[in-house]
């Protein structure tokens, strides 16, 4: 038996929920998987899945297992890498996940000077608004707003936002400018739909100590951020939005901040990797890359933000 062969096997089954899929992720048969799991069962005189008609799922023995191959497959990789001499240079491929604002306003403008840096890295950026699963997924590092939890995960906190209330003047000429929280119950509303759910995120305020969470009626909701934009600067409505990414339309005057006393703290943004890749050069490079990014727009956002309009 090929242990590490059966443990990359297992561990892409766990992560999947299918031999089916794990088989197509891997690029063998399903019969294959299924022998790879076997053997790894018959070796450790236990069984690592419950398995069923319609899903695949740990036993208590399989998810402490899991945990254990997952780290050591993750060193594994790390170690090759050293010997490859990937420490002294930066080169092989790398994927990267990043939110979608992040990719269009900041990353594609500024890729082909890192490219050229790094001529010899194979890089492969996928653009998301939801949160992913960097090992069931193979991605190597994101950037990632709000908390971190994982705890096979790395996370540098880059920067933090505030959560702005805005609207196109053309919208706020006619339906009038609201001046308290509960004002916008009489508004035309866009809201935002986090990815994998039906409900709308509720809207925050803060004023000092005041602090008011609010669970509104929205005429309009998205489950893409850049899609909510486009339709407040078009007139759809009174939007709530993290301040780096209505900064543009707001230095462009497509977008009105209202209720400018009532903002409130947002989420933090980090550049995220798995644990076991911290050290990588390729790893380092592009996390540095990420977060001057998210520094430098930072400080054009507070500018914006700070000037009068």
């Amino acid at each position: 038996m090929d242990q590490l062969t059966c443990m990359r096997s297992f561990v892409r089954v766990a992560d999947l929920h299918s031999f089916t899929r794990a088989a197509d992720a891997l690029g063998l048969s399903r019969a294959v998987v299924s022998t790879h799991v076997a053997d790894l069962e018959k070796h450790l005189r236990c069984q690592l899945f419950h398995r069923t008609t319609r899903r695949v799922g740990l036993t208590s023995d399989g998810a402490e297992y899991l945990g254990r191959c997952q780290r050591i497959l993750a060193e594994l990789e790390a170690a090759d890498e050293a010997v490859r001499g990937t420490r002294l240079s930066v080169q092989g491929r790398l994927r990267v996940d990043v939110p979608v604002e992040f990719g269009r306003s900041l990353l594609i403008p500024a890729l082909p000077k890192f490219t050229a840096r790094y001529p010899d890295l194979q890089l492969e950026v996928q653009f998301n608004d939801r949160v992913v699963d960097l090992i069931a997924e193979e991605i190597d590092l994101v950037v990632r707003v709000g908390a971190v939890r994982e705890p096979h995960l790395v996370a540098r906190r880059v920067v933090t936002t505030r959560l702005l209330t805005c609207a196109s003047p053309e919208y706020l000429r006619s339906h009038g400018v609201p001046m308290l929280p509960g004002d916008l119950r009489r508004h035309r509303l866009v809201g935002y739909l986090p990815t994998g759910t039906r409900r709308a995120h509720r809207w925050l305020f803060q004023r000092g100590a005041e602090r008011a969470r609010l669970t509104l009626p929205f005429n309009i909701a998205f489950n893409s951020a850049e899609a909510g934009i486009r339709a407040a600067i078009r007139g759809a409505g009174v939007l709530q939005a993290m301040d780096l990414v209505v900064a543009e339309a707001l230095a462009l005057g497509r977008l009105q901040v209202v209720l400018p006393d009532w903002s409130a703290p947002g989420k933090a943004i980090s550049v995220v990797c798995r644990a076991a890749l911290r050290d990588s050069p390729k790893i380092r490079v592009f996390a540095d890359f990420a977060a001057e990014l998210l520094r430098q727009y930072r400080q054009r956002v507070d500018a914006v933000l700070e000037s009068p309009r």
